[in-house]
């Protein structure tokens, strides 16, 4: 499939924007004095919450908070008490914002090219899905319309924000989840782009861009799980669809492609749907208070819903006969002029009936899949469908669902049932989705969030950005990628090597030596290839400090020691944290000539294939013996008068 092709996905109406999560690579936390860290050992504590959502400031609740409520979690927090503080658990304010990770959030503004606010004004942001126990995150945009280059044109960055990270879910099981506190409240900024990306290949491209820069800035973390990526888009007649936590920026344009299909064949169903004459139910309309859709609900439940786990005892299916004996109702849904609609494709070995079974297993918290089974489905005999359609009054043109669980979440089941097949009428609902294991399919998560879950932060101080703040920051500012690109290019490096060093987090490093008369060749080399080399050795590079290296390289420029050397006292500050650099010298001829000897010596008691294997191994061991202190072409051209 070509992801690149223009014609196609304009003609579509095709765009795509990210939403791109970096944590920031500070000592502390953001709204506390709590250190940043991952913990693998047995919490300390353990606290249960539940939430509850609260109205915005224009009187309303945000769809996504209700959708959460609707799910009656039991929110349980692993705590440990060198990392978690009473900030975290909302037993007391916050502390100021981390200056040094303001200071990271306006140095990667400046470098996308945003234009900075003048005050930072720190806002809430409703999060009722447990991962954050205050039900809330704190954010604050830094900087906006900014813009990075790409293949000729500007892909617009709407705005720059530093905000705090949610916990690490561990587990989430019917109503109970768990979360690991570690991670909560580490610094952490979100990129978020125009919907500028006019193909799925672009916008993976565009993925990578952003992920370079951000590496390039030496201002971030490393790793798994540090940068989390949410892709955006959407086709003529679509809402935006949010694609949460993609994890690779290779999966990007398949995802995307296949979102695309999904969202056509969604219109196509509504087209169905409104030739049969269907119409929305405006009583059930989002904009509507819950408690005005809760009464039609009820309504629909008292024509359109009854129970038939007795009417299905006798059973054949496995499915229901699985659910009768572990406990459970089975419920039945008529919809309406639905025949063979959930049967129709929408991705791959993805039918339409899945997203309504997504939904029961978010929203109602039924979680053994399947949770639900349809007439035309064929996965019950017609003699089991039979006495249903009778009880229910359903035609030949109806559709009859199935969904079985505890009782207690039936209710909330067949609602959301209900809301889907509206939801098919109106055309596509704005959701936020989640990639499947495979890595292209999508599943559903949430309601897409509104504007509604936003509100000021009535605990945090505003912050004004002063000229000489920004000032001082923008004079050491990282240079972006491309800039470092097109720097090494005139300094000879080759393209492999300077896209590399671009992304380097020692990059600064290389300009220090080059400016101190080492031969950029060699300077890159040292930390695109040596310092890597010593990691993989496991090696403890970071006592290889800026200081350390630039006195090892200067020593060696001054006395014309080999690669070798250099090589040999990088590794022994890297193995020993008590090492105290020598004196190194260059070996004398006679020296050379002594060694050497003694090696040839030696190899005249091996047996070897060849004299050019001889040679090659003498070589190696000499070089060995000498500890660098001798440039290679001499040491052979010795072994080689020796062995004549």
């Amino acid at each position: 499939m070509n992801y690149d092709d223009l014609d196609y996905y304009q003609n579509l109406g095709f765009k795509s924007g990210l939403e791109i999560h970096q944590q920031l690579n500070t000592q502390k936390k953001l709204f506390c004095h709590c250190p940043v860290g991952y913990q693998k050992v047995e919490p300390d504590a353990r606290i249960v919450r539940h939430m509850r959502p609260t109205l915005s400031e224009m009187g309303t609740y945000d769809g996504t908070a209700l959708m959460e409520f609707k799910t009656h979690k039991e929110v349980v927090y692993l705590l440990y008490r060198d990392y978690v503080c009473t900030y975290e658990m909302d037993d007391t304010p916050p502390f100021p914002i981390n200056q040094q990770a303001l200071d990271y959030a306006i140095e990667i503004a400046l470098m996308l090219n945003c234009q900075l606010v003048d005050e930072v004004h720190i806002t809430r942001k409703q999060y009722l899905d447990g991962s954050i126990p205050t039900g809330f995150q704190r954010t604050a945009i830094i900087g906006v319309d900014g813009w990075v280059p790409y293949k000729g044109r500007k892909i617009r960055i709407q705005q720059l924000a530093l905000e705090e990270d949610s916990c690490r879910e561990v587990s989430d099981i019917g109503h109970r989840i768990v979360f690991k506190t570690d991670r909560l409240s580490t610094p952490l900024i979100e990129i978020v782009t125009y919907p500028d990306m006019r193909t799925p290949r672009e916008c993976a491209e565009v993925d990578e861009l952003l992920g370079r820069l951000l590496r390039a800035s030496g201002l971030v973390r490393r790793g798994i799980g540090t940068v989390r990526q949410d892709v955006n888009s959407s086709i003529n007649g679509a809402p935006r669809i949010e694609i949460k936590g993609v994890p690779k920026t290779w999966y990007i344009p398949k995802m995307l492609d296949t979102e695309v299909k999904r969202q056509r064949k969604l219109l196509e169903i509504k087209e169905k749907l409104v030739s049969y004459g269907l119409v929305p139910n405006q009583k059930l309309d989002s904009s509507l208070r819950e408690q005005e859709r809760q009464v039609e609900l009820e309504k629909i439940r008292n024509s359109n819903v009854t129970d038939v786990t007795d009417m299905l005892l006798k059973s054949s299916s496995p499915q229901v006969k699985n659910a009768i004996s572990r406990g459970d109702k089975i419920w039945a849904v008529k919809l309406p002029q639905f025949h063979e609609v959930l049967s129709a494709e929408l991705q791959p070995g993805w039918q339409f009936a899945d997203e309504f079974g997504a939904r029961v297993r978010v929203i109602a918290c039924i979680d053994k899949m399947p949770n639900l089974t349809f007439r035309s489905g064929k996965l019950l005999y017609p003699g089991d469908w039979e006495p249903i359609a009778q009880k229910l009054n359903a035609y030949p043109t109806d559709e009859i669902v199935l969904v079985w669980g505890p009782e207690a979440d039936l209710k909330t089941a067949v609602n959301e049932v209900i809301l889907r097949a509206d939801e098919a009428v109106r055309g596509i609902p704005e959701e936020t989705r989640q990639h499947m294991q495979d890595g292209y399919r999508t599943d559903f998560e949430r309601v897409l969030p509104g504007p509604d879950r936003m509100y000021p932060d009535t605990d945090s101080p505003p912050v004004r950005l002063t000229r000489e703040r920004v000032d001082r920051i923008r004079a050491d500012m990282a240079q972006r990628p491309w800039e470092r690109e097109e720097k090494y290019a005139k300094l000879g490096l080759s393209k492999c090597v300077s896209d590399k060093l671009a992304t380097h987090q020692r990059a600064k490093l290389f300009d220090k030596l080059v400016d101190l008369g080492i031969l950029p060749k060699l300077a890159a080399e040292l930390i695109v290839d040596w310092l890597t080399d010593l990691k993989r050795q496991r090696l403890i590079v970071s006592r290889l400090t800026d200081d350390t290296v630039i006195k090892v390289m200067m020593e060696a420029k001054e006395k014309g020691l080999p690669k070798e050397a250099i090589k040999n006292e990088l590794k022994a500050f890297a193995s020993d944290s008590n090492y105290i650099a020598k004196t190194q010298s260059m070996a004398t001829d006679s020296v050379i000539k002594f060694i050497v000897e003694g090696v040839v010596d030696r190899s005249m008691q091996l047996k070897f294939s060849s004299k050019e294997a001889q040679t090659r191994w003498a070589k190696g061991q000499a070089m060995q013996s000498l500890y660098g202190r001798a440039h290679g072409s001499k040491v052979a051209k010795v072994i080689e008068e020796a062995l004549s």
